[in-house]
């Protein structure tokens, strides 16, 4: 199969495909003034280009008779090849157009249940609305999520904080974190826990990656602290639940929360101002920058991501 590959670009290195249309029209006028008019050249030019594929394809391809020109075999052959070749060579070099509602993209996807919960969900539906003929596969980010972007195994995923330089990104909204327990909790009703209270609590940790909450976690490493993970759980939904009845803080983002507020059994608290506000990315290969399909993916999220949350209000 290398042999074959190597031979054809041997092949092609030393063949201009410029005179590709030339020998189309050549062959279909069988005239080299009209050939020479239908491609916008001048009859010399044409005649000159004639004597080029002549001496490339090592035939006459036109040859005269009574009554003007006629094909060769060789010709007859090529031009039956070139009948088949040309419109997709045409359609090769012209500008994609992607029509989502005739599309028939696999748009995979990787992101935990806090998009999914806030926005997510609207976005499948947008994608099987306007697209039904695409299929979107959203999956757990496993922890070499960054990998599977930059491999191709994943289209588009999502972070709490600018990914590594080498993807493409954009902000889609900010939030802050808060510090939900259950409502007995002797911390319940302080407005705010101090970063030493914060660390003397038992947390129940998301595991997002690496069995950790990325965005805490780092955050506490660059102030040399650690907190201690007394439960871990796979999904920010189920956090709530665990919580009534124990002496457990959950760090949540506030966005999650606020769309189950009121549940009598948790209280909600400020978590310790060291624990910033944070932005939230989506972020992609730069491969896929300007592929239509993969633009109007970014174009769905960004649409339904700012009208279902209002942009960059998450810190108020």
């Amino acid at each position: 199969m290398f042999g074959i590959s190597d031979m054809l670009m041997t092949h092609l290195e030393g063949v201009d495909l410029n005179l590709l249309p030339s020998l189309a029209a050549l062959l279909e006028e069988r005239h080299v003034t009209r050939a020479a008019e239908r491609s916008g050249l001048s009859q010399p030019a044409m005649s000159r280009t004639l004597a080029r594929l002549r001496q490339l394809l090592d035939d006459q391809l036109l040859v005269r008779d009574g009554s003007g020109y006629v094909l060769t075999p060789r010709a007859e052959r090529i031009q039956r090849q070139l009948a088949g070749l040309m419109p997709h060579l045409e359609t090769l070099f012209v500008a994609e157009v992607f029509d989502p509602a005739t599309a028939e993209e696999h748009y995979r996807l990787a992101a935990t249940d806090y998009p999914l919960l806030l926005f997510l969900h609207q976005v499948a539906r947008e994608i099987n609305k306007l697209s039904p003929h695409s299929a979107l596969r959203i999956e757990s980010p496993r922890d070499e999520v960054f990998d599977d972007v930059l491999h191709g195994r994943l289209d588009l995923s999502f972070y709490v904080a600018a990914p590594p330089a080498a993807f493409s990104r954009e902000l889609l909204f900010d939030d802050i974190c808060v510090c939900v327990m259950s409502a007995d909790n002797p911390l319940a009703k302080r407005k705010r826990l101090t970063l030493d209270q914060y660390l003397r609590c038992s947390h129940l940790v998301i595991d997002i990656i690496d069995g950790e909450q990325p965005l805490i976690t780092h955050r506490l490493r660059e102030l040399g602290v650690a907190r201690r993970a007394a439960l871990t759980l796979p999904l920010n939904a189920g956090a709530p639940s665990a919580l009534p009845g124990t002496n457990l803080v959950a760090t949540l983002n506030k966005r999650l929360v606020d769309r189950s507020a009121g549940d009598p059994e948790l209280a909600v608290v400020a978590a310790p101002v060291e624990i910033e506000p944070f932005d939230y990315f989506m972020f992609w290969h730069p491969r896929l920058d300007h592929d239509p399909a993969q633009q109007w993916l970014r174009d769905t999220i960004r649409s339904v991501a700012t009208a279902s949350l209002g942009g960059r209000s998450g810190r108020r």
